[in-house]
């Protein structure tokens, strides 16, 4: 990467950016409205029904796959992932650019989110700073442009979430996209926000990584396994953040399952040193 490139400041939020903005305060009203007005069961069962697909397309498809290639998979499953990240209204191309940025400038002057920008800076940076141009974005994952079906939901991202918000009114109202779809995009912004802030400010770091990643244990609990941030800043293409046995990890677990069922192969692990040096227990 070019000195200009990661050094660039941060840069705060363009016109163009105010709509994205203006959808997450929307997000959040109609989510805090459908929770105090109580959801019925219909709401939770569409709810029970979607937030697995988009817990599993943060933290297994946009960042251990999309991000960071920790595992191969088939073109028809790749799509399906992709699917799952779009239902939170996320992007998979443009996610895993920033985010391959992120680690090229880890708490430095280029990382789109460190917290040593502030608060609200890291906590909705990545999703509104407008540094880096889309082509800038792209050059960081040009394998995953060569697939069309990925570029057409990287400009539309949107129109799935748009559709699963449509299908959840057409079954319970508004309340059914409020808690159905929109309480679990909500949630995954939070908890990718949590492990960007708090995982870089307080924890245990158990490898000197060079930047400010720590391993925190309620976060990880919390956000299924992404907490153990010091050690995947240390070893990110591997799909087991959680090195130890007590270091729970469900993202790699649900990774595990699929690689049972042939849907995910060639997935990397850390590396034999730690088994060596008794930081991993024996499979």
């Amino acid at each position: 990467m070019s000195t200009q490139l990661a050094t660039r400041p941060f840069t705060r939020t363009r016109p163009a950016r105010v709509w994205r903005m203006s959808l997450i305060v929307l997000m959040h009203v109609l989510v805090v409205w459908a929770l105090i007005n109580g959801p019925d069961r219909t709401d939770w069962l569409i709810f029970a029904a979607i937030y697995p697909l988009q817990c599993i397309g943060v933290g297994v498809a946009l960042h251990r796959y999309f991000a960071h290639n920790a595992f191969r998979t088939s073109r028809g499953f790749q799509f399906f992932l992709a699917l799952c990240c779009a239902s939170t209204f996320g992007d998979p191309i443009g996610f895993a650019g920033k985010h391959r940025l992120h680690h090229l400038n880890t708490d430095r002057e280029g990382d789109p989110h460190t917290p040593r920008h502030g608060f609200w800076t890291c906590w909705f940076g990545s999703l509104l700073d407008c540094r880096y141009t889309d082509e800038e974005i792209l050059a960081q994952v040009p394998r995953l442009t060569e697939y069309p079906e990925l570029m057409w939901l990287h400009r539309y991202s949107q129109v799935p979430g748009l559709i699963l918000c449509l299908v959840a009114f057409m079954i319970s109202g508004l309340s059914g996209v409020a808690v159905g779809v929109l309480f679990g995009a909500t949630m995954m912004i939070h908890n990718s926000s949590a492990v960007n802030y708090f995982c870089h400010k307080s924890g245990r770091r158990r490898f000197d990584t060079g930047d400010d990643s720590t391993n925190n244990a309620i976060v990880a609990l919390l956000v299924l396994g992404e907490g153990w941030h010091n050690n995947h800043h240390r070893y990110p293409v591997s799909a087991r953040a959680g090195f130890c046995w007590w270091e729970i990890d469900v993202f790699y677990w649900v990774i595990c399952l699929f690689e049972a069922l042939g849907l995910v192969w060639d997935v990397r692990r850390p590396p034999e040193e730690l088994r060596r040096a008794k930081l991993l227990p024996a499979d």
